[in-house]
């Protein structure tokens, strides 16, 4: 089986209820934190997450 890791809230840090494989791409994939309450975007590839800031105006563009 292939390394796994939870993803881990950027805000706060903590485990979320979602794991990810060494070989996983997320992309625009909306990360809820239970213990902060809190939504966001992510992307990851390679056990690296990264926030999506502007969403909203990504997502707008594209419609465009």
């Amino acid at each position: 089986m292939k390394n796994t890791e939870w993803v881990r809230c950027p805000v706060c840090g903590n485990k979320t209820r979602n794991q990810i494989r060494e070989d996983t791409v997320l992309l625009n994939f909306p990360l809820y934190c239970p213990k902060c309450k809190q939504e966001m975007v992510i992307e990851a590839e390679k056990f690296l997450v990264t926030v999506i800031k502007d969403f909203n105006k990504k997502r707008e563009n594209k419609a465009k």
